[in-house]
């Protein structure tokens, strides 16, 4: 950890050292005095240390892609399955228990091995050495804030700033790696650090309290200050005050969680205080979207438009429901070639890494009229109408958005042969087919991969795919889960905000054109977390959530969670197919077998930390079990 929190000054006595060691004393002497140097330069007004927060910026990670051209992964939680023979992805790693992969898998965040030294990207995976190289950043940057010459606003937005990412990379590392040292100083860079890693409560104040120092000094929108007019319409991802809100919830939230409440010392349950705190922050947070209109539920006809655009003209993915995005170095380019490669089989397209879907995940796409499918997806019910002889008919209409199934078409032309996908056991597109290579679980992903496949309009090169780290669904059903848990009951809502959790999980349900939560679900708090869980899974699908979500809710080691399937299945009437509305058409045998089974045990919550930083000195122990 020291090495990348002395890095800055590192590299910075270096570019000094090395200026002197090839300039003479004569040109040293002779040199312009406009060319002098000082240490205060890059914080003596607003366009240099703006300059100076420009590579605290450049710090939040590319989750999708961080190298160029190639692979990543960044779903471990029971949501898709990897081509089993494939050992570079950080995925297979986590399905095998080996969590130390994150050092070492050649593709997948937080740390992509596969980066290539001298790339622009390099390194943009690597969380754990960004966040605590941005941290000492911050705490330089607020250290200098008394140089400062400038307007109240414009030292509002530095300090804002500052304070906001010095909570936000804090809580980025507590994500993965627990309770971590708040470290709010300028450590000296020739001195290892002493400081004991805290509770995960005790650091999540810290971050509280950070990002209530940062709220109140950044605005709405920087379109509307003095500052932001230098570089109107492109302050889109500037650090406002929805954002530093929204993430105090999370941070709340998070600490209320049964995992993050267990490491602290307590139950393996849920911590009510925390949640009602965190409902009063979502609350607060809503309460200004709402009022502002800064953010915006997308309409359902553009849903897709949220997660992946292609040959847009340059306008990203994301429309006004994305809150924070990760970083969008070469954002033109990152999601091409290799990446949609991946998502469709080797008779669609021959290069790639194969991925898709589980079907157990596919599963939590209940039905059209609220109702979950039953456990068992080969028997009937009655109650919903799920028929398993036409078990696509009927659902949730984002299924029909994010997955695609047996006979839907992937390229234009007539549908058919070659144009849709054949996905019934022994189906052109499958495994049996294409061993290896083919579709090892009956689905396939249209979130991230265009639904037409073409190969003659740019598709390898014109998809954009930059990653909502918070969108505003998202703050809706954190909100529904606080509440929930915070107030007692599905009818719970903050003082400050109008919704309850009930009415806030049925507005992600109204956009999709979803009937509201089923009474049997408002009995008590317990039953309607589980539909807060199963509308997390379907909203939140294939975004990097679910892993976390898993880990926090302490049901990683649980099953069903710990396994992975597929289905297999027969056309009943292949020669008479409806390939205008697959739905309809009526399948046999449906069967659920099981790809992988995972073996977790309790330490499996947490990643492990590199060696070499828990050896520094003995506050900075390892995560428990590794």
């Amino acid at each position: 950890m020291n090495k990348y929190i002395s890095k800055f000054v590192l590299m910075s006595a270096l570019a000094v050292a090395g200026t002197l060691g090839t300039t003479s004393c004569k040109d040293y002497l002779d040199k312009a005095p406009e060319t002098d140097y000082e240490a205060t330069d890059p914080y003596k007004n607003f366009t240099n240390f703006q300059g100076f927060i420009e590579e605290i910026y450049d710090c939040i990670p590319i989750v999708s892609n961080n190298k160029n051209a190639g692979h990543t992964c960044f779903n471990y939680g029971e949501d898709e399955y990897w081509e089993p023979q494939e050992l570079r992805m950080q995925a297979k790693s986590v399905d095998d228990g080996d969590f130390w992969a994150w050092t070492t898998a050649y593709y997948g965040y937080p740390n992509n091995q596969g980066s290539v030294p001298g790339t622009d990207r390099n390194d943009k995976g690597n969380l754990w050495g960004l966040a605590w190289y941005a941290i000492r950043k911050c705490n330089e940057g607020i250290a200098n804030l008394n140089v400062f010459n400038g307007t109240p606003e414009e030292r509002d937005l530095i300090e804002g700033q500052l304070y906001f990412f010095r909570g936000w990379f804090h809580f980025m590392l507590m994500e993965w790696w627990g309770g971590m040292p708040y470290i709010d100083t300028v450590l000296p860079p020739d001195v290892n650090p002493t400081l004991p890693r805290l509770t995960w409560q005790e650091c999540a104040e810290k971050c509280v309290a950070d990002f209530e120092h940062a709220a109140p000094l950044l605005p709405i929108d920087w379109d509307d200050t003095t500052a932001g007019k230098v570089t109107m319409g492109r302050n889109d991802t500037r650090i406002n005050q929805i954002m530093c809100l929204a993430y105090k919830a999370k941070t709340l939230l998070w600490a209320g969680s049964p995992l993050m409440n267990w490491a602290s010392g307590g139950s393996r349950e849920y911590n009510q205080e925390y949640c009602q705190r965190a409902a009063d922050a979502f609350g607060e947070t809503l309460n200004l979207i709402e009022s502002t209109g800064r953010y915006a539920l997308a309409p359902f006809e553009q849903y897709n438009d949220i997660f992946l655009v292609h040959n847009s003209g340059g306008r990203l993915n994301g429309l006004d429901e994305a809150i924070f995005r990760e970083n969008l170095l070469q954002w033109d380019s990152r999601w091409r070639w290799n990446m949609v490669n991946d998502y469709r089989p080797q008779s669609i397209e021959a290069s790639g890494i194969k991925v898709f879907p589980t079907a157990n995940y596919v599963n939590y796409f209940g039905m059209q009229n609220g109702y979950p499918l039953p456990e068992d997806i080969t028997q009937a019910d009655n109650e919903s109408g799920y028929d398993p002889t036409h078990p696509w008919k009927g659902r949730d209409p984002r299924f029909y958005k994010i997955i695609m199934f047996d006979g839907m078409q992937y390229k234009s032309g007539n549908k058919g042969a070659g144009t849709t996908v054949h996905l019934y056991t022994g189906g052109a597109d499958t495994e049996e087919a294409n061993p290896n290579k083919g579709c090892f679980t009956g689905y396939m992903n249209m979130k991230f991969c265009p639904q037409l496949f073409n190969t003659t309009d740019g598709y390898k090169e014109n998809n954009i795919v930059i990653l909502s780290l918070m969108r505003l669904a998202d703050v809706y059903m954190m909100y529904a889960e606080a509440a929930a848990v915070g107030y007692g009951s599905p009818q719970g809502k903050s003082a400050n905000y109008s919704l309850t959790a009930e009415q806030a999980l049925n507005k992600i349900r109204d956009r999709a054109g979803v009937e509201h939560v089923l009474p049997q679900f408002l009995t008590n708090t317990e039953t309607f977390l589980s539909e807060v869980r199963r509308e997390r899974a379907v909203e939140l699908a294939f975004e990097g959530f679910r892993f976390m979500d898993l880990r926090r809710w302490m049901l990683l080691t649980q099953r069903p969670y710990t396994l992975k399937t597929k289905i297999e299945f027969d056309r009943a009437d292949p020669d008479n197919y409806n390939y205008d509305a697959p739905e309809e058409n009526a399948i046999r045998n449906l069967r659920e077998e099981v790809l992988v089974e995972r073996n977790y045990t309790d330490r499996h919550y947490w990643y492990p930390l590199y060696r070499d930083d828990v050896q520094m000195y003995e506050g900075f122990g390892q995560n428990p079990g590794w």
